[in-house]
């Protein structure tokens, strides 16, 4: 079993405690609550909600169907799961013709900003605005990805999962060093590392994203969170900002200074082979998913049942603009109405988004399942967590999560599918050092905008 970003960000990560994480789809649709598999054409009278297959999120999703529908015997939801790739085929070919499913499960971020565009989904400002309750019981950071225009047209649900700097205590200590309290630190261990013949960062550097994961936090802690906020919206020569420019060539000092474990590139994430080189102590620390704590944990002896595994968020940079409490990686899921659906399955469906979703039996369900909900009370139910290493580490995402100014999504779930591609190749070569700053600059601001 292996963690595999794609298999996470497609199915949410579920399980970050289980050994293994990998969620398990099956080859869908599957139709449940007596659906069909297809979307509810605008006014059917049937309200839709189509999902994802893989536990443990699967069960939790199909519970949530059930407990709204028991209550609602006149007004059910039909529901019909699919393995993630069928799901992204189906979900925009049928969007595209008005055939939808009444609730639009996604991301948010750029996939969200494309049904926007196309008046496929249904504004929700007004209905958070009586709802305030319900809003504020969210965490605040995590309606970025759900805005588009200053507008919401997504709930944020489910869970949270920031990109961590994890580190090996043991490896600390072999060189007499304390863990980088800013950027200036880190370059400074550098060196005591390698000295020593320990890899200062570990890295899976041929699966691209994980590179990204390094300018996402190095230009918000240099430039803070506007920096990419105006790419994002497609300000033109966006990419050239001075302090993305002064990102991208501190990454590459990062790498011209030995910073990664020797042929990186050629590591993969899915082979959770960069995990490995942490827990073992051939390298130091790694920038990575929260999701990775759960394989550390069962695949990594008793690195995290010894005490050994330490995390952090991402140190400041000095005399950076950005607000150190920034976060990144994936600041929830995301559910949308169809503005093609009736008046009475649109009502429907705000009912079970009000309801269901958020409720004290999902956030239970979520923190169960080794998650943070992306609600304020998940911290009522770490309590119930028995395991030390487990309850501390819940805690630090739960705070991580809670606490940011600004989490921001994935570039590549944020962007448009080709600015997201355009951005992975160049990031490569920007690693590789085949290209420069101004050159990766130049490549990513031809196709703002696309």
């Amino acid at each position: 079993m292996t963690t595999s970003r794609r298999t996470f960000l497609g199915l949410v990560g579920g399980g970050a405690l289980a050994a293994g994480l990998a969620a398990c789809g099956s080859s869908g649709p599957k139709s449940t609550s007596g659906s069909t598999t297809g979307g509810a054409a605008a006014g059917s009278g049937t309200t839709t909600y189509w999902f994802l297959t893989g536990q443990p999120q699967q069960a939790i999703r199909e519970a949530q169907v059930k407990r709204f529908n028991d209550a609602n015997s006149s007004s059910t939801i039909k529901t019909t799961e699919f393995q993630n790739d069928a799901f992204k085929q189906k979900i925009k070919t049928a969007i595209g013709a008005g055939q939808g499913p009444t609730l639009i499960w996604g991301w948010g971020g750029g996939g969200l900003k494309s049904y926007v565009d196309a008046n496929q989904v249904e504004d929700l400002t007004g209905w958070f605005g009586d709802n305030a309750d319900l809003k504020n019981s969210i965490f605040p950071s995590a309606f970025g990805a759900a805005t588009v225009g200053s507008k919401i047209y997504a709930m944020p649900v489910e869970t949270v999962t920031p990109i961590v700097l994890f580190y090996d205590k043991r490896s600390f200590e072999k060189v007499g060093a304390e863990p980088p309290k800013s950027w200036q630190d880190i370059m400074n261990l550098v060196p005591k590392f390698n000295d020593k013949g320990i890899a200062p960062f570990s890295l899976g550097g041929q699966s691209r994203w994980t590179n990204m994961m390094w300018l996402e936090f190095l230009f918000d802690r240099i430039g803070g969170s506007e920096v990419f906020q105006s790419i994002y919206e497609g300000k033109a020569n966006g990419w050239s900002d001075p302090s993305a420019l002064k990102a991208l060539e501190e990454m590459q000092n990062l790498i011209k200074a030995n910073g990664f474990i020797k042929g990186f590139s050629s590591i993969t994430a899915d082979s959770n082979a960069d995990q490995a080189l942490l827990y073992t102590g051939k390298a130091a620390m790694m920038l990575h998913g929260a999701w990775t704590y759960g394989n550390m944990k069962a695949s990594g002896g008793d690195f995290v049942t010894g005490g050994h595994l330490g995390y952090m968020n991402f140190p400041p940079y000095d005399g950076g603009k950005g607000d150190p409490t920034d976060t990144v990686g994936n600041p929830g899921q995301y559910l949308s109405i169809s503005s093609k659906a009736s008046q009475a399955d649109k009502d429907n469906a705000k009912k079970f988004l009000a309801n269901n979703t958020l409720d004290k039996d999902s956030v239970d369900a979520w923190v169960k399942s080794g998650n943070i909900a992306v609600a304020k009370n998940s911290k009522d139910r770490l309590a119930s967590i028995t395991d030390t290493n487990d309850k501390d580490w819940l805690n630090f995402v739960y705070d991580t999560s809670a606490n940011a100014k600004t989490f921001a999504q994935s570039w590549d779930q944020a962007l448009s599918p080709t600015q997201a591609e355009t951005l992975l190749d160049n990031i490569a070569k920007l690693f590789q050092l085949s290209i420069s700053p101004q050159q990766f600059a130049d490549n990513m601001n031809a196709v703002i905008g696309q």
